[in-house]
């Protein structure tokens, strides 16, 4: 089960990494401008972009806040994107 939640958990890091990037060049805002204004690294912001953080709540509204998106947006975006079955409770 450990395995199994690890895998799915780094799934939905990764989808949502890039539903950032493309927001991100969307709004043609380079990483140095959104990074500034999430008040991120740029190197962390990148961790994101790549999928290779996981951001806390707080900083996940700050990013849809600089990406003039809705938080439900972000949150709507992944969940098409991800599949149905895909839990982190065993049933």
């Amino acid at each position: 089960m450990q395995r199994e939640y690890k895998e799915q958990r780094q799934h939905i890091i990764k989808k949502l990494g890039l539903l950032i990037k493309q927001a991100r060049i969307e709004k043609t805002k380079s990483i140095s401008l959104i990074s500034d204004e999430v008040g991120l690294s740029k190197s962390i912001w990148a961790d994101l972009e790549r999928g290779q953080k996981d951001p806390q709540f707080t900083t996940l509204w700050r990013i849809a806040e600089a990406l003039e998106i809705p938080l439900s947006q972000i949150i709507a975006s992944l969940e098409e994107e991800i599949d149905k079955n895909l839990s982190f409770i065993e049933k």
